[in-house]
């Protein structure tokens, strides 16, 4: 059930039709590498995965009983400008999207400069601003938000990587790519309909590995994770890049 291509026959233009129909598209790895590459260098990799091992927590989500530790960060650009880093800022999102969390200012750990300004972010920035420029070309300007996640796991908790539930993110699109998973199962992307049909579902497995959605057409959730080995740390890292038309003030 998930759009699937080798890499020789992926084309930014064959991401940008699945994202306008069925609204979501899936990509491996081995796919993701070369289109990241065609674009910039990943030559940070081992720094940038193992930033996700410093973390913070999120203590609006501790709040509600769970827990996950994260990083954000804030970009722009402009359709034919580069993308930029912005001033540190406060992560929104309304009721109407986040019903745990919706309608408050949450202010999270920045990203580490090192990696905000290292090769690899900035090809995944430029992978995704390529992408979605592409996909919608009427866009000027773009408000971009990047979030580092660690979902862990214990015997006693599953992990919840989105304990919202299947759900929109009130932007444009979205990004979310595989760093790290390590001593879990589970962790399925599911991809629905605003009347909750299924149109697809996968499993993020592999470092790149990417769910790419179109946030106005459908809805997207991850299954929780529960440890293989209930004695070993179990923890799925990803990135989560937002892509947002911004109002003429942003």
């Amino acid at each position: 059930m998930r759009p699937m291509h080798k890499p020789a026959d992926l084309p930014v233009s064959t991401l940008s039709a699945q994202l306008t129909s069925p609204g979501y598209a899936f990509v491996e790895g081995e796919q993701m590498r070369p289109l990241l590459t065609s674009l910039g260098e990943l030559t940070d990799w081992t720094d940038f995965a193992e930033s996700w091992n410093h973390l913070g927590p999120d203590p609006y989500l501790a709040a509600k009983g769970r827990f996950r530790r994260r990083r954000h960060g804030t970009f722009s650009a402009t359709a034919d400008g580069p993308v930029l880093p912005e001033p540190h800022q406060a992560h929104f999102q309304s009721l109407q999207y986040n019903a745990l969390q919706g309608d408050i200012e949450r202010w999270f750990e920045p990203i580490a400069a090192p990696i905000a300004h290292g090769d690899t972010l900035r090809t995944i920035l430029r992978f995704c601003h390529h992408l979605f420029g592409q996909t919608a070309p009427a866009t000027r300007r773009w408000h971009i938000e990047v979030h580092q996640f660690r979902i862990e796991a214990t015997a006693n908790a599953a992990g919840e990587p989105t304990p919202e539930g299947s759900h929109r993110d009130g932007v444009d699109y979205v990004l979310v790519l595989l760093v790290n998973r390590q001593n879990i199962a589970s962790g399925t992307t599911t991809i629905h309909t605003p009347d909750g049909k299924l149109l697809g579902d996968f499993t993020l497995t592999h470092p790149l590995d990417a769910a790419l959605v179109y946030d106005h057409s459908v809805y997207h959730g991850v299954t929780p994770v529960s440890p293989l080995d209930a004695d070993q740390p179990a923890f799925r890292d990803v990135l989560v890049v937002t892509f947002k038309a911004a109002s003429p003030s942003e």
